[in-house]
């Protein structure tokens, strides 16, 4: 439980406080953020809609979805929060039971690493133009091997079950 997924690869002290110090500025606008992510990924990805029940049928408009916002949201911290955790207690700070839980939801709804992908890209383009004065190579490195352990981790548990 106390290790940092991602076969032998290391999040750095450097990394940690880059993550720490920008997530810190990014909390404030969180809900704006994440809304925006779910919207980029929607643009890259347009089929990635459908993973989404709630999305599948609806005719309303992304950014005016009731259902999008909260979970957007709750993807974005639950992705920054696990990545300012990380050299605390490993990815799974996340906790062991959040992990198995979106492990099963992501194999559940046919995520792929393409999925994985895109999200990542997303992510990225997203902190990025939410801390442009903050943004760096460095920076994007350390978000990039932050989110790349928390995938490893969910991966880890997208397994399926053996009662099937």
């Amino acid at each position: 439980m106390g290790t940092c997924g991602g076969e032998g690869r290391v999040f750095t002290e450097q990394q940690e406080a880059l993550v720490v110090k920008s997530w810190g500025v990014m909390k404030k606008n969180a809900a704006d953020l994440a809304l925006k992510l779910f919207l980029k990924i929607f643009e890259i990805a347009p089929s990635v809609k459908n993973l989404f029940s709630f999305l599948r049928d609806s005719k309303v408009p992304l950014e005016q979805n009731t259902k999008l916002k909260p979970h957007a949201l709750s993807v974005f911290t639950m992705t920054c929060e696990s990545a300012v955790q990380l050299r605390k207690g490993g990815i799974a700070a996340a906790k062991e039971t959040t992990l198995k839980r979106l492990g099963a939801s992501h194999l559940k709804y046919g995520v792929v690493d393409e999925h994985f992908e895109v999200l990542k890209y997303a992510l990225l383009e997203t902190i990025k133009e939410g801390i442009p004065e903050m943004w760096s190579v460095e920076m994007k490195e350390a978000w990039a091997e932050a989110y790349d352990q928390l995938v490893s981790a969910i991966k880890a548990e997208m397994k399926p079950s053996s009662t099937s």
